[in-house]
């Protein structure tokens, strides 16, 4: 079986937020396994999946299925990509852009929930979304996905 894949877009804006200036936006995963973690429970929006779908296509869509929203127009600026903890590969794409949190409408997903209990509930694919400095969310995200916010500093570093 071949390695999950998931692609996603990290949004960020500049502005007067501190030491570096940025902040960027990330999700809280819905559900209620994430329902009272903060720590680690925060990802860049993303999503599956599979080739032949192209990993910055999927970014795209998986955008605007999982915030409601279009992605933004802009410059992409590859990220690349890392291997979680689970095996799974995301590959990511920053673009500066700007989003009110509140207009989101996050897409949904059913499960059973308790688990083994036999009923079918639905739960938002993330519950919230929040601009953080990057030492903000450096705490929140998961572990797997800390690299990208190295890797945006670095490319603002250089480009000025």
């Amino acid at each position: 079986m071949a390695a999950k894949r998931s692609a996603g877009l990290l949004l960020f804006r500049r502005g007067d937020t501190g030491d570096s200036g940025v902040e960027v936006l990330l999700a809280h995963m819905g559900g209620p396994l994430w329902a009272r973690r903060e720590a680690g429970a925060w990802s860049v929006p993303k999503g599956e999946y599979v080739p032949p779908e192209e990993p910055r296509d999927a970014a795209a869509r998986e955008f605007t299925e999982e915030l409601g929203l279009p992605p933004p127009r802009g410059t992409y600026l590859p990220l690349g990509e890392v291997r979680q903890s689970g095996g799974k590969t995301v590959t990511v794409w920053a673009v500066e852009a700007d989003l009110d949190p509140d207009a989101i409408m996050p897409g949904t997903f059913e499960t059973v929930w308790p688990p083994r209990s036999g009923t079918v509930c639905t739960f938002p694919e993330i519950d919230r979304v929040a601009w953080c400095t990057p030492d903000e969310a450096r705490t929140r995200l998961v572990t797997g996905q800390r690299a990208f916010l190295d890797r945006l500093a670095e490319h603002l570093a250089t480009a000025g």
